[in-house]
Order: structure tokens, then sequence, then C-alpha cells
């Protein structure tokens, strides 16, 4: 079971500073896979579960009130997936990432997959104000029969109002790991506001948005790999590439000038994706057409 161990959260009024935690436990129940459990502390919250694909899968939307996460906010969010139970978890919109005014931010989601249970991950995208000072923990451990499908959007400054980002620093840690401990896929990442990487050939080329898409499941082979690649753009615009790891782990990775042409083919691959890996048939997320 999810144990998230944090202080009290910081709710005293004239403070600047909210930390929040959210427990959410999913579990098969005659027939049907529902929200068992749900434990929050602060400004952190999941709206009513839904079944728009029927009795199967449960449908979470995770809400944040304050609609972004500002310098010494921390946020923990715990997920379990008893056996046989199915999820689709997102989230209403973007996760906007503030100024830090000198202090980091923090968020950490740990999400735990039991056998034959099945996972989407579908948060919408990660966008990072200049001088954001961003701490971002992703833990997701699998039973060998479960199946899972994510991913990780980023936009890099206020695309629409002109902003750059040219200060701050974001710091991602991801782990992908069987129950026993085996690690599946682990990676660590660290971009300042002034570092080379930004526009070097070999980092970001100058792109603003970039993403991963990761899936786990029997059906993430290097045969679908290399027909997914088939059909990924290589543009001015937006580029894309998948792989597939030989522990049963597929990873797609895409850089873009905007963030609606990552979004849109982060979108569409999930869609192929779903059906071979999940076992589920693909249909668009309402909440994306709000």
């Amino acid at each position: 079971m999810i144990n998230v161990q944090t202080q009290a959260p910081l709710t005293i009024p004239g403070r600047d500073e909210w930390w929040a935690d959210l427990v959410l436990r999913f579990a098969r129940r005659e027939g049907r896979t529902v929200l068992v459990e749900r434990r929050q502390k602060g400004p952190l919250t999941v709206q009513k579960a839904l079944y728009p694909e029927g009795p199967d899968i449960c449908h979470a939307v995770i809400i944040h009130p304050p609609g972004g996460i500002a310098g010494g906010d921390k946020l923990s969010i715990g997920i379990e997936l008893e056996k046989n139970s199915c999820a689709v978890i997102t989230t209403p919109a973007a996760t906007k990432w503030y100024k830090g005014a000198g202090r980091s931010s923090r968020q950490e989601v740990v999400i735990r997959l039991g056998e034959s249970s099945a996972l989407d991950w579908l948060p919408q995208e990660n966008l990072y104000f200049n001088a954001a000072r961003a701490q971002s923990v992703f833990k997701l451990e699998v039973a060998a029969t479960a199946s899972a499908i994510g991913w990780d959007m980023a936009l890099l400054g206020r695309q629409a109002s002109g902003e750059k980002w040219e200060a701050g620093y974001i710091h991602s840690s991801t782990e992908i790991l069987r129950s026993d401990g085996t690690p599946l896929w682990i990676e660590q990442a660290f971009l300042e506001g002034i570092d080379p990487l930004l526009e070097s050939p070999q980092g970001l080329a100058g792109y603003k948005a970039l993403g991963t898409l990761w899936a786990i499941g029997l059906g993430c082979t290097s045969v679908l790999s290399t027909e997914l690649n088939a059909h990924l753009p290589f543009e001015p615009a937006l580029r894309a590439g998948a792989t597939a790891l030989p522990n049963g782990v597929l990873l797609l990775r895409c850089l873009a000038a905007e963030i609606e042409l990552l979004r849109q083919l982060m979108i569409d691959c999930w869609m192929r994706l779903r059906p071979l890996i999940l076992g589920f048939a693909s249909q668009r997320l309402r909440l994306w057409a709000t």
C-alpha cells in the first residue's frame, strides 16, 4: 500500500508556501475498478470517479486548486492499482511552475501497479516559467504482468507571452522498476537556463517543447518501435524517435517548436499504442476537447 510521509500541509493564513499530499488506491470490486481509497492533505484533490469506457476502467482527474507550483511548494502524489484493476489518470490543465524567487519547488509521484493491472498516466504538460527552480520525481513500480503507458511533456518559458526560459533550473528524476526492485529504466536530468545543451545540436537544439512517452508491457518490442518510427515526423518544427529496451520498455522522445505540436503527437502515438500494449480500444479523453 502507498504510504506517503510528509510534514503537515502549510495552509496557515499569510504563508506563501503550500505542501500537499494525495493518496489514491484503485481495486477490482464486483467486476469493476473502484477508487477504494482517497486521502488528501492540503490543496490536492481528485474529481469523482468517471467511467466513460465502461466499468472496467476508472478515470480520475487530479486537481491542484492553486493552479500552479510556486517557490517553496511541495506536492506528493501516491497511487496504487491493485491486482486486475485498470485506471486512466490525467489533469485538467498544464502544471505551471512559477518563478522560484530564490526557492525551489518539488513534485513527487509514486505509482505501484499490481499483477495484471493497467494504467494510462496522461497528465497535461509542465509549463516552466522563467527562473523556476523545479524538482520533479517520478517513480513507477510495476508487477511482472502489469502494463502501462504514460508521458511527460514540458514547455520552457511562456511561449504565448514571448517569455524565454533563461534562468532557473529543472531537476528531474524518473525510475521505472519491477516490484522486486529490478530497474527497467532510470533517468536523471538537470537543465539550467544558461545550459549550452539548450541550444546545442547534441541537446535540445533550440527547441522549447520536449517530451517522453514510455510504455511497459509484453507488446513493447523492437518490432513495435520500428513500426512506430515509420509513422514519426522528422521535420523542422517536430522531431521524434522511438526505441525498445530489452526489458519490455518502449520509449518515444520528442522535440517540438510548439507545445501544441508535441501534445498532438503524444496523443496520436498513445492512441496507436494503447490497443497493442494495454489491450483497450483508443478514444480521446473528453477533457482534452475542453
